[in-house]
This record gives C-alpha cells, structure tokens and sequence, in this order.
C-alpha cells in the first residue's frame, strides 16, 4: 500500500503550517515525522488519517491497483494520539471488547492476549477513569498496534511513560510493526529511534 502526497499545505486562517510536501510513504517502511512543538506534525499526521482535509495538493492512497476514497481510508488506520479518548465508563475488558467490533485482531492477538501484553490483568474489570496517565497510554498503543490495518500511525507514543513504560513501548512495536506502514511523530528520538526515514516538517514552513 502507498500514501502519496502531492504539493500538500495546510494552512489556519491565513497562516500557512507548512505547504508544498511531496512524498511516498510505501508499506514495510517506519518514517518518523519530526519537528517541535506546534510545527504541524500533528496536523499532517491527521491529514493522513483523512481527518484532515489539506488547504492545497491532494493526498492518494494506493492498494495493489485500487485507489482507495479518503472517506473510507479509516478501514486501513489505526491511530494512537494524545488527544484520542478512550471510554472512561468502560472497564478495561469492555474497551478492549468494543475497540475490536469496529477491528479485527493483528494476526496471533485475541482478547487475553491483548490484555496479558498490556500487563494489566489486575485492572481487567477496572473502570478505565480510574487509570493512571501511564496505563491510559499503554491501553491507546495497544488498541492501535494490535489492531489488523495496513497502516499504523502513532503521535508523540511515548507522552505520560514512564522509563518501563517506554521499554515496553518499544518491544509492543518491534513485535506489531511487521509488513506495515509505520508513521512516528515525534520529537524524542527514543520515541522513533527505530525508523529508517525521516522527514522535518521545519523545512516546509512557508
């Protein structure tokens, strides 16, 4: 599968975030998106998922020889970001069980698997309102990681970890992120010291 961005800007009011990106994300690849904070990493990574429309370009997504419509391209994401909620009336179980009517299961993971990965097992019928910071963090990566979606998008994975948290961060990609599309927005290299390209957003400031 292939991401193409062609001439793409975005833009808020009349201030451009960054304009004229082109670029080939390809299958199999890990990229970390870098810059600081409120360069726009963020704002692409979004305008990737399609949740996003660019102010200028188009955006392709690519299947063998299908092209995909943007409006459907979330059957292909799974997205674990800060700013995403998880339902804080649900249990851990519950969360898990909803998350995986609307996926299906990575290859090898199923309910117990999931929940044994995320070592959480003592808080499997705890409300998730009442997880720390750290634990809401780990059930985000995992929902999106173990998910079955070709391309697999992670904004700043590493926010409210702890040095264990981070570790096992990083074992969760290395044992996920197999034949997919890997897109790592960061701007700590532990968080993406795994990828093989990398792209600053800085250098397409209009």
């Amino acid at each position: 599968m292939e991401v193409i961005l062609e001439d793409i800007g975005r833009r808020f009011n009349r201030d451009w975030v960054f304009r004229h990106l082109n670029y080939r994300f390809t299958t199999g690849r890990r990229y970390a998106i870098l810059g600081p904070n409120g360069s726009g990493k963020s704002t692409l990574l979004q305008i990737i998922a399609s949740s996003l429309t660019p102010s200028s370009g188009q955006i392709r997504y690519v299947s063998g020889e299908q092209h995909i419509d943007p409006e459907r391209v979330y059957q292909y994401i799974a997205l674990a970001a800060p700013y995403m909620e998880l339902i804080e009336e649900f249990t851990l179980t519950e969360q898990v069980r909803f998350h995986f009517t609307h996926k299906k299961y990575l290859h090898g993971f199923d309910e117990q698997r999931v929940t044994d990965l995320l070592g959480l097992r003592h808080a499997e019928n705890k409300q998730i309102r009442y997880f720390s910071s750290g634990m809401k963090q780990r059930v985000k990566l995992a929902l999106a990681c173990c998910a079955e979606a070709p391309i697999l998008l992670l904004d700043e994975p590493a926010t409210n970890l702890d040095h264990d948290g981070v570790d096992w961060y990083l074992h969760l990609v290395d044992k996920t992120s197999a034949d997919r599309m890997l897109l790592v927005c960061s701007n700590q290299e532990r968080e993406y010291g795994f990828c093989e390209y990398t792209i600053g957003i800085p250098a397409y400031k209009a």
